[in-house]
């Protein structure tokens, strides 16, 4: 059964995606959880708001110090918080106890739900909720005094295509990224009850009341021709990208997408040997006095 949340996207049925990111992005991403748990308690709870498929609780459990850690799983997609679970309780074996609480983030009352943490995270969900000040405010509220709130949004776009593809006109990932943004304003819009939020992240863990607030760059790089499921990330990629673009790209390039991800076709992604991963996640985080 498809599941659908604030922004009407089946999340359990890009599981998939998912885990090819996480795959991509988790050496890079096993430094910042490394930093982030720089100077936790002996045995941190740990909540993971929004978790998706898991794939930073997974590293949070692989470079626990010590054991007697407690992760908490949190997401309103069923389907992903069971992955999530069976993944992250693999990573942690005797190191931490794994659980899991099926609940909306943006619900004001989450806080009496979950246990005070040392280290609250969430990757790329505030921005698909309604009122992203109040889920930032409701985030901040989970950490015990001195704990850490850290929250992964903006960076830079990912791009992974040569400019001339051989095939229609040059430049066609700069224009489905410009699509996307399009799509993303009015997804963002036509959401019930959406606010705007026209300050960066930093001011938004300002109100929150957080103090000591920074952030940190992840670098995401896979040159060509990159490792083994970078050709399958890239064609889903760009099918996702098409289909979140629509009538917002010309008939031309709609046409080209279609030709680079037919396996049929001569101009198939998955033939080349040129196709690369950069980009960057940015990381704010700040501390509850």
């Amino acid at each position: 059964m498809a599941v659908h949340t604030h922004d009407d996207i089946d999340w359990a049925d890009r599981l998939r995606s998912l885990r090819m990111a996480e795959a991509l992005d988790a050496e890079p991403m096993r430094l910042a959880a490394r930093r982030l748990l720089e100077g936790m308690p002996d045995g941190p709870t740990i909540l993971d708001v929004g978790c998706g498929a898991g794939g930073m609780s997974v590293l949070f459990a692989e470079e626990l110090a010590s054991a007697g850690a407690k992760i908490v799983l949190v997401d309103a997609t069923e389907h992903l918080l069971a992955e999530a679970h069976r993944v992250v309780a693999a990573a942690a074996g005797d190191k931490a106890t794994v659980e899991t609480i099926h609940a909306d983030v943006a619900d004001d009352g989450l806080p009496a739900k979950l246990p005070p943490a040392d280290l609250v995270w969430a990757s790329r969900v505030v921005h698909h909720l309604p009122d992203q000040q109040a889920a930032v405010d409701t985030l901040s509220r989970l950490a015990r005094p001195g704990g850490l709130v850290a929250i992964s949004e903006g960076g830079l776009d990912f791009n992974c295509l040569p400019w001339d593809l051989g095939i229609g006109r040059p430049g066609l990932e700069e224009r489905l990224l410009a699509a996307r943004g399009e799509w993303f304003a009015e997804m963002r819009a036509g959401i019930p009850g959406s606010v705007p939020m026209p300050y960066g992240w930093n001011i938004a863990l300002q109100r929150a009341g957080l103090s000591d607030i920074d952030s940190l760059g992840v670098l995401i790089h896979h040159p060509a021709p990159g490792p083994d499921p970078l050709s399958e990330f890239v064609i889903e990629r760009m099918t996702w990208l098409t289909e979140v673009a629509g009538d917002l790209l010309s008939s031309e390039d709609q046409e080209t997408t279609a030709a680079l991800v037919d396996p049929e076709s001569p101009a198939f992604l998955g033939a080349r040997q040129d196709l690369f991963l950069q980009g960057a996640k940015t990381i704010h985080r700040g501390r509850r006095p």
